[in-house]
């Protein structure tokens, strides 16, 4: 018997059915949530430590409740609208960042199986979720009749279209490569693919530099250093959040974070393996999938916060310039380069998600 047939024997049809998706929904964003608040502390330490300095260390053990005595104080605090402000759409843009963000996660593999809603098109929804995103920033920046909180709207919706469209022709590519908008066949695909042993895209010389790309394209869709330009704290005073307190403030932070995850979890998954261990080797699939899949999460955090620490912030001329007139023509150029060698190759003629022997 299924999870949901269960629940439908005990409660009936509609009840039964409605429980069922309530859980898994919950056991999805719950750990979310834990996970923001712990990706928040590692972060801080981690920027601490490249800095020389010890960040959070005062609130409980090693200061791991420092996050979460931050959102108390949040919570507690006064929600503020501006007199001038247009109070329905201000309230409403951190809802929607905050509730996109966590329904991008219903289509992510966490292991074989493991995973919400198994969509045939997963790929294609993470993409569509995604661009809807900047509809929260825009309306923030405009409902806050501030010009700084205006400037930083504009600044995000030029950036994440801009880079937006890089991050389309990386998607093609891989979507070519496994011939499958599915993530769990994305994955699958990446079995063994590369000398018959080495589980990844990323160590598939035709799709490595797509992997780099991808990696320098999500740093600026969720607005991170180095190109977190639309809340630059020296210039536009934190940007669109400028006008947010309270409970407002924190579901964009929330939602900020849940989409740095969900970065940390999209990249494993379309180069790196997901819940497949780095080698194809027998010995190494005893450790279940989903501790491979969190590893690779953990790793690309790191990897997140490590370039925040160290790489200084980009004018937005450079930007635009790195969006516009270097990753579109690069990644649409890989993107026939990738194509073209797979027509060659006779990689089309395979069934969809299996490789040559």
């Amino acid at each position: 018997m299924t999870y949901t047939g269960w629940f439908i024997e005990q409660f009936g049809q509609g009840l039964g059915w409605f429980l069922a998706n309530l859980t898994l929904i919950l056991a999805i964003a719950f750990p979310v949530m834990v996970g923001v608040a712990l990706a928040v502390y590692f972060d801080r330490k981690i920027w601490a430590a490249m800095q020389m300095r010890r960040g959070p260390n005062v609130v409980g053990p090693f200061g791991l409740l420092q996050t979460f005595a931050d959102a108390a104080k949040l919570f507690l605090k006064e929600t503020i609208i501006p007199s001038g402000a247009s109070t329905g759409v201000f309230l409403l843009a951190p809802m929607i960042s905050f509730t996109l963000a966590l329904v991008v996660w219903a289509v992510m593999p966490f292991d074989a199986g493991l995973v919400l809603a198994d969509l045939n098109v997963g790929l294609l929804y993470v993409f569509a979720v995604s661009s809807m995103g900047v509809y929260g920033i825009i309306m923030s920046g405009w409902a806050s009749n501030s010009k700084y909180a205006f400037l930083g709207g504009l600044r995000s919706a030029a950036q994440m279209v801009s880079y937006e469209v890089s991050m389309g022709f990386i998607l093609v590519a891989v979507m070519m490569y496994a011939q499958s908008l599915n993530l769990s066949d994305i994955v699958m695909s990446q079995k063994a693919n590369v000398l018959g042993i080495l589980n990844g895209n990323i160590f598939n010389p035709l799709l490595f530099p797509m992997a780099i790309m991808f990696f320098i394209t999500a740093l600026a869709e969720t607005n991170r250093p180095p190109f977190d330009l639309p809340e630059a704290e020296a210039e536009l005073v934190a940007g669109y959040q400028v006008e947010y307190s309270s409970m407002s403030f924190a579901l964009f932070f929330l939602g900020e974070y849940a989409n740095i995850l969900f970065m940390c979890a999209l990249i494993p998954t379309l180069f790196l393996g997901g819940w497949l261990p780095p080698l194809d080797w027998a010995p190494l699939y005893l450790i279940p999938g989903f501790v491979w899949f969190l590893s690779k999460m953990a790793f690309m955090f790191f990897v997140f916060a490590w370039v925040k620490a160290s790489v200084p912030r980009y004018r937005y001329d450079q930007l635009m310039r790195l969006g516009w007139k270097v990753f579109l023509p690069l990644s649409l150029f890989w993107v026939v380069v990738v194509s073209g060698w797979l027509m060659f190759t006779g990689h089309f003629d395979l069934a969809p998600g299996s490789l040559p022997a």
